[in-house]
């Protein structure tokens, strides 16, 4: 059974996922530009809240967003013992520098890394790939070779775990599935990516077939509308964005990347 990209029934399943890409412009672009930690702690409640607000806070807690709740600590515990050090120091040893600087700069790429990912990946989970491709072509009007193709390939993106899954059972059947975990990783990923190949081969092959490559203006089965509801969800993202600077502002932690 293939594992599917979006769960029915979801909150915010119904909205453009064009409005969905553009609420997380600003927020992105706001917390790119600075190395704080009450910006990126600012925007994390306000978009635990506003899940919560609308049904999706559940989502944000569960397995499926499991991957940034372990990366984002990962990535502090690196800041914290190689980050650039400065201030009182607290432990030192080779190559680990442990001090003022570097905690700040932990703390603020912890909640940095959550503040951008969690939103991009709990909406992500939320749009259909037909849904993204109608408004990818009908809201943003760009080439229906490039969105056709973008849609085939999310389609096919749930099939990499049944893949993997079964080229490990077919290895192990061959008698070639031992050895140490490296090599063996190694082996099963590239047997893994010429399959992929050769799959996107045949899907093209097919595509070109049906006419999918022609330079024919095409129709749509399904309208995409941006109406009241997407509108708001990009007010949404931009007020988030907005809340975060200020507060940073307003207490003097707002810290340009370029000015150190």
């Amino acid at each position: 059974m293939s594992i599917g990209l979006v769960r029915a029934g979801l909150p915010l399943a119904s909205i453009n996922p064009v409005a969905k890409l553009l609420a997380a412009v600003p927020l992105s672009v706001a917390l790119i530009l600075t190395l704080d930690p009450v910006s990126a702690a600012t925007a994390l409640l306000a978009e635990l809240a506003l899940f919560a607000a609308v049904g999706l806070g559940p989502l944000a807690f569960s397995v499926r967003t499991l991957p940034v709740w372990i990366a984002a600590p990962l990535t502090g515990v690196s800041m914290l013992l190689y980050g650039e050090s400065s201030g009182a120091t607290f432990f030192e040893f080779g190559l680990i520098h442990i001090s003022e600087g570097s905690i700040h700069i932990a703390a603020s790429t912890t909640l940095r890394v959550l503040a951008i990912a969690l939103p991009a990946v709990v909406l992500f989970l939320t749009i259909d790939p037909t849904d993204l491709a109608d408004g990818l072509a009908q809201t943003l009007r760009l080439p229906a070779r490039f969105v056709l193709g973008a849609l085939a390939a999310l389609r096919l993106a749930g099939t990499t775990v049944d893949d993997w899954r079964m080229l490990s059972l077919a290895r192990r059947a061959r008698g070639v599935g031992d050895g140490a975990f490296p090599v063996r990783f190694a082996r099963q990923s590239l047997a893994l990516l010429v399959l992929a190949v050769r799959r996107g081969g045949t899907l093209a092959t097919a595509m070109e077939a049906r006419g999918f490559g022609s330079d024919v203006p095409r129709s749509w089965w399904r309208p995409a509308r941006f109406g009241r509801a997407e509108w708001a969800t990009v007010a949404a993202g931009a007020a988030v964005a907005a809340l975060a600077v200020g507060v940073a502002v307003a207490t003097g932690s707002w810290n340009v990347i370029w000015h150190g």
